[in-house]
């Protein structure tokens, strides 16, 4: 039993690793058809970039489904797998998105830097040169100033409905 709540913490920690390589690589790479639409306004309820998660929701499932049918551990990491889904649903779509009915925004400590981070990775528009690509993790934030910096030699282009990311950059 302790062996399995192992697993899913692993999981969990390894998704934020996997996460942040494919949000770099994958999201601001050859995907970003689906993720373009998650760093413009949004329209409506979902935007493209909502079918990542679906894929990996997917994933979780089979993997459920594959434990269950006897190819143990597989449930656990989708049990993980999943639990990660719903810390990235809470802090990344919730917090920092605002997609939930009421507004919050933190004033102070790790949910602070986590809200700015992720806000300073929206102050660039397009692909290139953005900062902080973890969904949980979050640099912090005078390093990722200093990198916007370094990147745009001042302040980063903005698209417009960039909202208060800009603001996240400069304070």
């Amino acid at each position: 039993m302790l062996s399995n709540a192992l697993i899913v913490v692993v999981t969990v920690v390894l998704m934020e690793v996997f996460s942040i390589v494919a949000h770099k690589y994958v999201m601001h790479g050859f995907g970003w058809g689906w993720h373009r639409s998650h760093h413009e306004p949004r329209t409506g309820w979902f935007e493209k970039n909502d079918l990542y998660a679906v894929v990996f929701a997917g994933i979780a499932i089979l993997l459920i489904w594959l434990g269950t049918e006897g190819r143990h551990p597989l449930e656990w990491i989708g049990a993980g797998m999943t639990a990660y889904g719903l810390l990235y649903f809470v802090a990344h779509d919730g917090l920092v998105h605002q997609r939930w009915p009421f507004r919050y925004v933190p004033k102070s400590g790790y949910l602070k830097r986590l809200y700015q981070a992720h806000r300073m990775h929206h102050a660039v528009h397009g692909k290139e040169g953005t900062v902080s690509f973890g969904f949980l993790y979050a640099p912090p934030v005078d390093k990722l100033k200093r990198q916007l910096h370094a990147l745009h030699g001042g302040a980063p282009r903005r698209h417009p409905g960039a909202g208060d990311a800009g603001d996240a950059a400069t304070g």
